[in-house]
């Protein structure tokens, strides 16, 4: 199996629009929260952060009263930072990338990454469901090919928004060889 990219773009109301960027705040919030963790852990201890630590202390901060806030997006979402920086580490580990940077506010494109866990993610119609945005209206100017995977939404600074779908679908099989040009 491989996966797909679809991109297509949002039409989203004023509340989902809100809440797109409140996303999009909370999930580079946990991104900078646990980068600076794992800066302060590294120095400390000789060693950062795994993924299942940074799972354990994103739940306890959920739970603490003055970062309470956090409830009102998806959870996903959050989690899904988390993943990106553990990645982001191993990539610099492999001398694939530079050190994972803070996440500014300021960039032109913000973005987050959901996953799809119990159809949570679906087309319906001209509309896509996404998780605590309920229906969003979409231009879909192809047909999806295989599963569901997860959505990436972004957000432009022209003032676009845009979903990437990642879809599961079975790998191409060869076209048989004729030996002409």
């Amino acid at each position: 199996m491989i996966y797909k990219a679809y991109p297509f773009r949002l039409y989203p109301n004023k509340d989902q629009q809100a809440l797109i960027h409140q996303t999009h705040g909370h999930c580079r919030f946990v991104y900078n929260h646990f980068l600076s963790l794992w800066n302060t852990a590294y120095k400390e201890e000789g060693k950062g952060l795994n993924r299942s630590s940074m799972s354990k202390l994103l739940t306890k901060l959920k739970k603490q009263d003055e970062t309470a806030w956090l409830r009102n997006v998806d959870s996903v979402a959050l989690q899904t930072s988390c993943e990106q920086l553990v990645d982001a580490f191993g990539r610099f580990f492999k001398k694939q990338n530079n050190y994972p940077r803070f996440k500014s506010k300021k960039n032109a494109v913000q973005s987050y990454t959901t996953k799809n866990t119990n159809h949570n993610i679906a087309i319906v119609g001209n509309k896509i469901k996404l998780p605590k945005l309920g229906l969003v209206k979409f231009k879909q100017t192809r047909a999806l090919e295989g599963r569901i995977m997860r959505a990436t939404i972004h957000y432009h600074a022209s003032g676009r928004f845009s979903v990437s779908i990642t879809c599961e679908v079975p790998e191409f099989q060869p076209l048989p060889k004729t030996h002409q040009a």
